[in-house]
């Protein structure tokens, strides 16, 4: 669900002005803000029953649909616009349900349960890193950016020891190159149900999927990161195999096809990154403000992105 609004109508900075940005969350200048109505619910495409496509609003900035025009699916029976879909190129296929147009209904059968924090693992699978056939996956790129706008809030701008593994590689190359060089001052472990760690300041915890709160312990400050990148950093063996020195038996399991490796450098998503940095109240702080500008500026030559 989108807690904020979205979609059309969209209304420039010039239009809005500081003060009206601030009260709707945001803290930082930004070209546009969408006046669209809060609350949209979004569902996969093939949920979807009894609706046809609006055809003057299927706009799209390559070979899919986007919400440029605002809702793009209407009723069959009714004719009413009713919901949006997304599927245009590099975008993730989506429908969002417009809440003025539609409301939730009771269905038989038990309500959904709620998962505990010791069950998460069994109950929602990991997300790699890498698809195929190289690439990294956008819900890594998108997760690791905005927990990376969370770590530069609380960092204070002082340097942040990074524990080695998948927080290394999805984190240190951004703090390494956003923050001032110099002896790290704060210490990032990552915390969470299954791992005993000692935790004293920074922790890096999952995001509950259902309730969307944050793990709880007794960290200074805490980082929320989605589940399934979490536990894919918290659980997987990602230690390469080195060759034996004799001839391994027939009867030993190979990998095949062998693990996918990406073809670049991990880099978090630079929009994500912006949009959740100017919605944190600390990226008023001058450092952190021109660590915004400097990505914002600098977005494609920058290492890190």
């Amino acid at each position: 669900m989108r807690s904020e609004p979205s979609g059309p109508p969209w209304r420039v900075w010039d239009e809005v002005g500081a003060d009206e940005a601030e009260a709707r969350g945001v803290y930082l200048q930004v070209y546009s803000l969408s006046y669209g109505p809060p609350g949209m619910v979004g569902v996969t495409p093939g949920d979807v029953r009894g609706t046809a496509l609006i055809r003057e609003r299927c706009d799209g900035l390559c070979c899919g649909l986007d919400e440029r025009n605002g809702s793009n699916l209407a009723c069959v029976k009714c004719g009413l616009a009713v919901a949006t879909r997304i599927d245009d190129c590099g975008r993730w296929q989506v429908v969002w349900l417009d809440p003025r147009a539609v409301r939730p209904v009771s269905v038989e059968g038990r309500a959904r349960t709620l998962v505990g924090w010791e069950e998460l693992r069994a109950a929602y699978p990991d997300t790699p890193p890498v698809e195929q056939p190289g690439w990294w996956s956008p819900r890594w790129e998108a997760s690791v950016a905005a927990a990376l706008a969370h770590l530069l809030a609380v960092s204070g701008g002082q340097r942040i020891a990074v524990p080695d593994g998948p927080v290394a590689e999805a984190f240190r190359k951004a703090l390494d190159t956003l923050l001032p060089p110099g002896p790290s001052a704060r210490d990032l472990v990552l915390a969470g149900p299954g791992l005993s760690v000692a935790i004293a300041d920074i922790a890096l915890v999952p995001r509950h999927p259902q309730t969307g709160e944050s793990w709880p312990c007794g960290a200074r400050t805490v980082v929320p990161l989605a589940t399934d990148v979490w536990m894919y950093m918290a659980f997987n063996d990602d230690r390469r195999l080195v060759p034996a020195a004799e001839r391994m038996p027939d009867i030993v399991r190979r990998d095949d096809p062998p693990p996918l490796l990406p073809w670049r450098p991990f880099r978090p998503d630079v929009d994500v990154f912006l949009r959740t940095l100017a919605r944190l109240p600390a990226a008023r702080e001058p450092w952190l403000r021109a660590i915004y500008d400097q990505v914002e500026d600098h977005r494609y030559s920058l290492p890190c992105f």
